[in-house]
C-alpha cells in the first residue's frame, strides 16, 4: 500500500514528521510537573537552580513560559497534521485507478461477478482504507514516538526503574501479533459478506419494477434481511474477539504502573529517587503504557482497512486476459471489410458456441446475420469487438487480423447499437454526444435527424436538454434506441453493427430504424444482428446461423426460393405456418386454469 502510495511521499513523510513533533511536544507536560514539583520540594537546589536560576519565582515563570511555547507548539502540529489530506489523496487515487483498471478487464471478469460487489470493492473497501489513513496511521505513529521518547527518558533518569515500565511492551507486541494473525481472516470474511449484501442491493433496486409487479417487496426486504444478518454476524465475531483485546492489554499496563508506584516510591521515600524524578516517573508511566489501550482500536481499523486493500489490489493486480499486441499496427483509413475465417469459439468450458465459421463481408455492405435464439450471433459481435479471444481462426477488418491492432483502435473503427441500451444519467444531448464528445450542436442534431430521433426530443420539455433518468428510464424502448443510433452515427465509424436493435420496439419504431439504416448504409458496412427478419430484408446478403455454424447465405429471395432454414423462419414470422413453441404454449393455454 505504501509503495503504491509513493506519489504521495512528500506528504507522507511531512505527515509523519508532524505527528512524531506533535506527540514529542505532547510528552512534555509530565515532564515540567515534575520539574515544577522539583523546584517546590528542592528550591535552591532544584535543577532549573543549577542553570543559574536560584529565585523560585522566576523558576516557576521560566516553567510556565516553556509551558506556553510547547503547548503552543503542540496544538501547531495537531493543526497542521496532513494525514487527513493524505487519506484523501490516496482514497481518490485507488477508487480512480482500480475504476480504470477494471475498464481495462475483459468482458468475460464482468460476466463472473457481481455489479454490486464491484462496487463494494470501490466504494465500501476504498472507504476503510481512507478511514485507517485517517487516523490510524497517525496513532501508531504516536505509540512509537511515546515508546521511544519515554523510554528513553527512564533509561537516563532511573535506569534501575526503566525496566519495569519497558518489560510489558514485548508481551504486548506479542499479544498484537496473535491478535492479528487470528483476527485478519475474520475481517476478511466480513469484506467478502459486505460485498455480497452490495450485490443484493444493488440487483433488487436495479429490479424495482419487476420487484413491484410481482409484490414481491417483502421477499425482497426477506433477502436483504438474511444476507444484512449474515454480515452482523461475522462482525459481531470479529468485534468480540476486539473487544477481548483492549481488557487483556490493560491489565498488563496496570502491572508496569504498579510497579513503578511502588519501588519508584520506597526509593524516593528513601532519598535514594529525587521527587521530581520520581512525579515525572508515575507521570511517564501512564503517557507510556496508557496509549497501549488504544492498539485494540487502531489494530481493528488495521485489519479492516488491509481486509479492504487485499479486496482492492486484488482487482488492480489482476493482468487483462486481453492485451494489445507489442507489435499492434495502425490501421490507417479503415475501409469496413470484415473477414471471419474458420472462426471457433466457446464460454470458458462450456460447449463451442461458433464452429469453424467463415463469412466475408466488403466494405460498404449492408448484411444481416439472422438465426434462432443461441445459435450464436450476438457472440459474433463480441468477437467482432475482441470482447473475448478467438479460441482458433481469425478476424480481419480491411485484411488486418484484429489481434494485430490496438484495442482502441479496432473500437474506434466500429460504432455498436445493442439491445440492451446504455444510456448515461444525463441529457439526451449528452447521451448523444457520447458517441464523439465535443461534437457540435448541429452534428448531435444531425445525427439525431438521421436516427429519427429528432421529432420526439423537439416535443420534450426541454428538447436535447431533457434529462433521461438512470439508464433512460425516463424514456421508451424505442426512444431509448433511436438515442443509441444517433449516438453510433455520430460516432462516425465505417463499420456499424445493430446488435437485435428492432427485437423489443413497436412496429412503428421499427420501421423509423429500418429508415435510419437505409439512410446511413451507403456510407459504411452495416451488420445488422436480427431476430425479426423483416429487418434484413433488403440487405445486400443474409447469413443464416445455427448452432454456432453457417447454414445459409444469399439475399432474402435467394433464402426464400431455397425454402431452407431462413424460409421456414420467414414463414413463421409471417404467419404462414406455427412454431412448434407455438403449438406447444396454446396447448399449455388450454390447461392454465382460470
Amino acid at each position: 500500500l505504501f509503495r503504491y502510495a509513493r506519489r504521495h511521499q512528500r506528504a507522507l513523510v511531512l505527515g509523519s514528521c508532524y505527528s512524531i513533533s506533535n506527540k514529542v511536544f505532547d510528552l512534555a507536560p509530565p515532564v515540567l510537573i515534575g520539574t515544577a514539583v522539583d523546584v517546590v520540594v528542592s528550591k535552591e537546589n532544584s535543577l532549573l537552580a543549577t542553570f543559574g536560576v536560584v529565585d523560585i519565582t522566576a523558576q516557576l515563570w521560566i516553567l510556565a513560559g516553556i509551558t506556553l511555547v510547547v503547548w503552543g507548539f503542540e496544538s501547531f502540529f495537531e493543526y497542521a497534521l496532513a494525514w487527513r489530506n493524505v487519506a484523501q489523496s490516496v482514497q481518490h487515487d485507488l477508487r480512480v485507478d482500480a475504476f480504470d483498471h477494471l475498464q481495462q478487464l475483459e468482458m468475460g471478469y464482468f460476466e463472473d461477478r457481481s455489479t454490486g460487489e464491484l462496487m463494494s470493492i470501490l466504494n465500501d473497501d476504498v472507504n476503510q482504507l481512507e478511514r485507517f489513513l485517517d487516523t490510524g496511521a497517525h496513532e501508531i505513529l504516536l505509540l512509537l514516538t511515546t515508546i521511544l521518547v519515554v523510554g528513553g527518558i527512564f533509561v537516563f533518569l532511573v535506569p534501575s526503574l526503566a525496566w519495569m515500565a519497558l518489560v510489558p511492551m514485548p508481551l504486548i507486541a506479542l499479544g498484537s501479533i496473535r491478535f492479528q494473525a487470528f483476527i485478519a481472516p475474520k475481517y476478511a470474511l466480513v469484506r467478502e459478506q459486505a460485498g455480497l449484501v452490495n450485490a443484493l442491493l444493488a440487483n433488487s433496486l436495479g429490479g424495482m419494477a419487476t420487484v413491484k409487479s410481482f409484490t414481491a417487496e417483502s421477499h425482497e426486504t426477506s433477502r436483504i434481511r438474511k444476507v444484512s444478518d449474515l454480515y452482523r454476524e461475522k462482525n459481531k465475531s470479529a468485534i468480540s474477539m476486539s473487544a477481548t483485546f483492549v481488557p487483556l492489554i490493560r491489565m498488563i499496563i496496570v502491572i508496569g504502573f504498579a510497579a513503578i508506584l511502588v519501588y519508584g516510591g520506597q526509593q524516593a521515600a528513601a532519598g535514594t529517587l529525587n521527587v521530581g524524578a520520581y512525579s515525572i516517573l508515575v507521570f511517564m508511566t501512564q503517557r507510556l503504557l496508557w496509549p497501549l489501550t488504544r492498539l485494540g482500536t487502531t489494530l481493528d481499523l488495521y485489519h479492516r482497512a488491509m481486509a479492504s486493500t487485499a479486496r482492492i489490489f486484488t482487482v488492480l493486480d489482476r493482468v487483462p486476459a486481453i492485451q494489445d499486441a507489442a507489435d499492434a499496427v495502425s490501421p490507417g483509413d479503415i475501409k469496413g471489410s470484415i473477414e471471419f475465417d474458420a472462426v471457433s469459439f466457446a464460454y470458458q468450458s462450456g460447449p463451442p458456441t461458433i464452429s469453424d465459421l467463415s463469412i466475408r463481408i466488403e466494405s460498404g455492405q449492408t448484411i444481416g446475420i439472422v438465426g434462432s435464439t443461441g445459435s450464436g450471433k450476438t457472440t459474433l459481435v463480441k468477437l467482432l469487438l475482441r470482447f473475448y479471444e478467438l479460441a482458433s481462426g481469425a478476424i480481419r477488418i480491411d485484411g488486418i487480423d484484429i489481434r494485430k491492432l490496438s484495442q482502441g483502435d479496432l473500437r474506434a473503427s466500429i460504432a455498436l447499437v445493442s439491445q440492451d441500451v446504455f444510456l448515461i444519467d444525463g441529457s439526451v444531448r449528452e447521451n448523444i454526444e457520447y458517441g464523439r464528445p465535443g461534437a457540435s450542436a448541429e452534428d448531435i442534431e444531425h445525427a439525431a435527424k438521421i436516427a429519427e430521433a429528432d421529432s420526439f426530443i423537439a416535443a420534450m420539455p426541454l428538447g436535447y436538454e431533457t434529462l433521461v433518468g438512470e439508464r433512460g428510464q425516463k424514456l421508451s424502448g424505442g426512444q431509448r434506441q433511436r438515442i443509441s443510433i444517433a449516438r453510433a452515427v455520430l460516432k462516425n465509424s465505417p463499420i456499424l453493427v445493430l446488435d437485435e436493435a428492432t427485437s423489443s420496439v413497436d412496429n412503428e419504431t421499427e420501421a423509423a430504424i429500418q429508415r435510419a439504416m437505409y439512410k446511413i448504409a451507403h456510407s459504411r458496412t452495416l451488420v445488422v444482428i436480427a431476430h425479426r427478419l423483416s429487418t434484413v430484408r433488403h440487405a445486400d446478403a443474409i447469413f443464416v446461423l445455427e448452432n454456432g455454424r453457417l447454414k445459409e447465405s444469399g439475399t432474402h429471395q435467394d433464402l426464400i426460393a431455397r425454402d431452407g432454414v431462413y424460409a421456414s423462419l420467414w414463414k413463421v414470422q409471417t404467419g404462414e405456418i406455427l412454431s412448434a413453441n407455438d403449438v406447444d404454449t396454446r396447448s399449455d393455454e388450454r390447461r392454465v386454469p382460470n
